[in-house]
């Protein structure tokens, strides 16, 4: 058995295990050249997927290429009021007053903190059509972005018959009433590929997609983001491990960059959908550090 080989089967073990079906795609960044590596480990990697709050990362990069074609000032102030604003146990989402912050820093807490209330409004400014027009234009064709957490919100009071987003959600997280959804289905939300979602990080992380400037931006704050109980767990201290979780009742998803000192960076991608949708699932949530650290580890390589 191959090393790849041997690393799928890790993989694959680390899903079942978990209780999880699980879709997972790593490919090293290949430096600043045009040349792209052919190794890479691929579970399920061209199935689609469910994105959760993956797609901000999307609305990232809409952010840094606006800042860079001077359409958007990062150091602008923005009031975000408290009636519209989208709910979400974090960033401002959390808060009750009206909030002042730049552009750039509600697209940091997006990032860092999943903030949803900031995600929507920097979507809205930087132009929900230039975000739904970005997988095309930059060869992702297994995504597609439908809209932002708002119009998932407003889908999961629909399909629940709930009142409001917190008692939908505890209809989505009770295993005893099951009741069909449409968030839980890519084929009706914001969808993805774990192949897509490497290629993306890829591009980013090769500036590509943005400026010097815009491309330092992006990567900084993908490497604060507060979520150490996903793809981080895998990784020992030394690693670097930049990324975006992603999280809807049953699916539990990251997608990120793992850096060791003097070592080229390797993308990797992977998406779960478990069998339970309980508000917490741990063993999913380590399932993904096992299955990043496997797929990374045969892809690793000095820098050259």
């Amino acid at each position: 058995m191959t090393d790849l080989a041997g690393a799928r089967a890790e993989v694959r073990a680390a899903f079942r295990d978990a209780g999880v079906r699980g879709w997972l795609h790593a490919r090293p960044v290949s430096g600043d050249g045009s040349r792209w590596s052919e190794r890479e480990i691929d579970v399920g990697a061209d199935v689609p997927v469910v994105m959760g709050s993956v797609y901000k990362v999307l609305v990232l990069v809409a952010f840094c290429r606006a800042v860079d074609a001077g359409d958007l000032d990062p150091r602008e102030q923005v009031t975000v009021e408290p009636g519209p604003r989208t709910p979400g146990p974090t960033g401002i989402s959390a808060l009750t007053d009206p909030v002042t912050m730049s552009w750039r820093d509600l697209t940091r807490s997006m990032i860092t903190v999943s903030d949803n209330a900031a995600a929507d409004v920097v979507h809205a400014r930087v132009g929900r059509d230039r975000v739904a027009a970005l997988p095309t234009e930059l060869g992702l064709p297994g995504t597609r972005v439908r809209g932002g957490t708002a119009d998932a919100y407003a889908e999961l009071v629909a399909d629940t018959g709930a009142d409001d987003v917190a008692a939908a959600f505890a209809v989505l997280t009770d295993n005893d009433v099951p009741v069909p959804v449409r968030l839980l289905s890519p084929a009706f939300g914001s969808s993805t590929t774990a192949a897509d979602s490497t290629r993306l990080l890829t591009l980013l992380w090769r500036g590509e997609l943005a400026s010097a400037a815009g491309t330092a931006f992006a990567r900084r704050v993908l490497t604060a983001q507060v979520a150490p109980h996903r793809m981080r767990t895998g990784f020992p201290g030394t690693a670097a491990v930049a990324g975006k979780t992603g999280t809807i009742g049953a699916v539990r998803n990251e997608i990120g960059v793992v850096t060791y000192p003097g070592e080229h960076p390797v993308a990797v991608a992977v998406f779960t959908h478990a069998a339970r949708s309980d508000a917490t699932v741990p063993r999913a949530d380590a399932a993904i550090g096992v299955a990043a650290r496997a797929a990374v580890n045969p892809l690793r390589a000095p820098a050259a």
